[in-house]
């Protein structure tokens, strides 16, 4: 046998090797090797918490390990480009809050990416609650008292939020319009900062997930009233703004996304195993540990309804008070 005929015999057995393996990879079973979650918020927010807990039972039910990465920046867009960017394979999934999907469509109308368009919804994963919480040495304990001292002070005072935007920003802005006060919003780049803010006296008060109930706990914070329709379990004696104001609502929930183009197939196997997880005690249990987070189990008609809901909920509010992007 000649060079030439061995070195074409070797070539064409390395190909049909090539393709035969890429053919069985291509056709085995899905999962087949490790998902990625792509978290938005860094470690300690909720979709990273969620995301970490969700993650740890997808790896058992799915026989594969689950990844967690996060991607920060620009309210949780750069996030939902770099998995509207990946292949469509249900390898790489977001783990995202609802801003993604119902406000940065209206803060960021010319964005990099059309998240309603090329990130289609898995499942809703849990729902958070709203506290708002005040400097410890502020003088007041309520909500009422709250309201009064704001309307007393000349200027008025400021009021963090985790950006411009952001659903910290945009509850109280609903509060200040119920309750008829003024305060000067103050942004920072994500939570941490802006509760740090806050317990130092920069200013005097943010809404903020159950995540800061440790600082709540230890008098770093003061917890005046809660935006969920209910109270907390975790601060019973903390009373809802509904209280005051009947008919205020507004909380924070994440979901599971993947790729637009993603098989149905590998969709239906995700929601199957997202279901199973959510019903778990031991999930229910670290949701709970992570900050009073509530498992929240939808069908993809609710879900769809809910994103609509909020979409022409928090449009209204970035139109009518012109909120631009930091």
């Amino acid at each position: 046998m000649s060079s030439r005929t061995f070195f074409c015999k070797f070539i064409c057995t390395a190909l049909w090797l090539l393709c035969t393996t890429s053919m069985t990879w291509a056709q085995a079973p899905y999962p087949n090797r490790a998902i990625k979650l792509v978290s938005p918020i860094p470690p300690g927010g909720a979709p990273d918490l969620i995301a970490r807990a969700i993650g740890y039972k997808l790896s058992t039910g799915l026989n594969q390990a689950v990844v967690i990465e996060t991607k920060v920046g620009s309210n949780g867009n750069i996030a939902a480009e770099f998995v509207a960017r990946a292949p469509a394979d249900g390898y790489t999934l977001l783990v995202g809050m609802d801003s993604l999907f119902v406000i940065n469509p209206y803060l960021y109308p010319k964005g990099a990416v059309d998240v309603n368009k090329e990130l289609i919804p898995i499942a809703s994963l849990g729902s958070n609650q709203f506290v708002l919480s005040v400097n410890a040495a502020l003088p007041v304990k309520t909500l009422p008292e709250f309201v009064a001292y704001v309307k007393k002070a000349t200027p008025p005072p400021a009021y963090a939020s985790g950006g411009n935007g952001s659903q910290h920003h945009l509850t109280m802005e609903m509060l200040k319009a119920r309750a008829g006060m003024d305060l000067l919003h103050v942004p920072y780049k994500g939570g941490a900062p802006a509760t740090t803010a806050t317990i130092g006296g920069e200013t005097v008060a943010m809404f903020s997930g159950t995540s800061n109930a440790a600082l709540i706990k230890a008098g770093k914070l003061k917890a005046i009233a809660v935006s969920s329709s209910q109270r907390l379990k975790e601060m019973p004696e903390v009373p809802t703004i509904a209280e005051t104001y009947p008919g205020f609502d507004n909380s924070i929930w994440i979901g599971l996304f993947a790729p637009a183009g993603t098989p149905d197939a590998v969709v239906q196997r995700l929601r199957a195993e997202v279901a199973k997880a959510l019903h778990a005690s031991d999930l229910v249990e670290a949701f709970d540990k992570a900050g009073g987070i509530e498992p929240m189990l939808t069908t993809p008609e609710e879900l769809q309804a809910r994103i609509k809901r909020d979409q022409i909920k928090y449009s209204k509010i970035i139109r009518d008070l012109g909120i631009k992007p930091d």
